[in-house]
């Protein structure tokens, strides 16, 4: 089922759903159950996979290093199958412009299809590592909006090659990324906005915001968005903090301000176990005004760990 009618199915009450990592190469997809399974009780309608990009490695040649590109997490689709057919919930891949060309996009479109997959989130995808800025793969999407057209495109039965023929087109409901507090990339908040604003257009049916820790800035970021005719659900990410290097590492990587409670709260802390209460008591009232104003989803970055996630959603479904 679409996650828009997920949200229209269930007249106005606030929905659970979550995001998971791929586990890295080498560990059994026993270990992802097991994470995902405690959350399984809050009933979620839909559950995010994350796709990594392509990383570099040196390999040794007799003495010389040869570089090498490899991906260090198994297969986005394949995962999103196997928690599908499991607990029987809506998987919804990532699916991102940077180490893609477009017909590799496709294909993967269409092996979604074959699986009864109804939802991608469509992604530009961060710079590889050894980048500082991103750089887009030969053949591929530039921009998060272009593969929403592609995606589009492909839901019409068009087709990168003139000469394939499908009547059972696909209909995938595509999800794109916002930023309350702007993509770190962005001159300004607005540029930003029109940036969404173009993946809405190609035809983006929802929104997914990045991690923020103010509802006020949610609430502004939907204010605007709706202001230059944004009127897709916009659902709120939430991320709780688990460890004090947080407080330098988030806002360096997303561009965000954290609150000074917060940040005296999680200095105060003697250990990571405090923190991560910290964490969790934070995220529990962002969720509790949050799900007050009527948001349609409440959205949490788990990061494949779900002691901190139950404990929220716990004190909120």
């Amino acid at each position: 089922m679409k996650v828009t009618d997920h949200i229209k199915n269930a007249n106005g009450k606030t929905l659970f759903s979550f995001e998971i990592v791929p586990p890295v190469k080498g560990k059994k997809i026993q270990d992802l159950y097991d994470n995902i399974d405690p959350l399984m009780e809050f009933n979620p309608p839909f559950i995010d996979v994350t796709t990594s990009r392509e990383e570099y490695v040196y390999v040794d040649k007799e003495g010389l290093y040869e570089k090498n590109i490899t991906r260090m997490r198994p297969g986005t689709v394949g995962i999103c199958a196997s928690i599908k057919h499991k607990f029987d919930v809506d998987t919804i891949p990532h699916v991102i412009c940077g180490g893609f060309t477009k017909a590799e996009t496709e294909y993967m479109l269409i092996d979604c299809h074959y699986l009864g997959i109804d939802n991608v989130m469509a992604l530009r995808g961060d710079a590889m590592k050894e980048e500082q800025y991103f750089k887009p793969t030969d053949g591929g999407n530039v921009y998060a909006s272009d593969l929403v057209s592609q995606i589009q495109n492909l839901n019409k039965g068009q087709y990168l090659l003139d000469d394939v023929q499908g009547e059972d087109k696909s209909d995938f409901c595509v999800g794109v990324a916002g930023y309350p507090e702007k993509h770190l990339e962005a001159p300004s908040f607005m540029s930003d906005l029109k940036r969404l604003k173009q993946k809405v257009d190609a035809g983006a049916d929802y929104v997914v915001t990045q991690m923020f820790f103010d509802n006020k800035k949610y609430f502004e970021f939907v204010e605007a968005a709706r202001e230059i005719g944004i009127n897709v659900p916009i659902i709120p990410g939430i991320k709780p903090i688990a460890v004090k290097r947080h407080l330098q590492l988030l806002p360096q990587i997303f561009s965000l301000d954290l609150p000074q409670d917060l940040v005296d709260a999680v200095e105060s802390c003697k250990n990571n176990a405090d923190v991560r209460q910290v964490g969790v008591e934070w995220a529990i009232q962002q969720s509790k005004e949050l799900k007050a104003a009527g948001v349609p989803v409440l959205h949490y970055y788990s990061m494949g760990k779900s002691n901190n996630i139950k404990a929220i959603a716990k004190a909120i479904f």
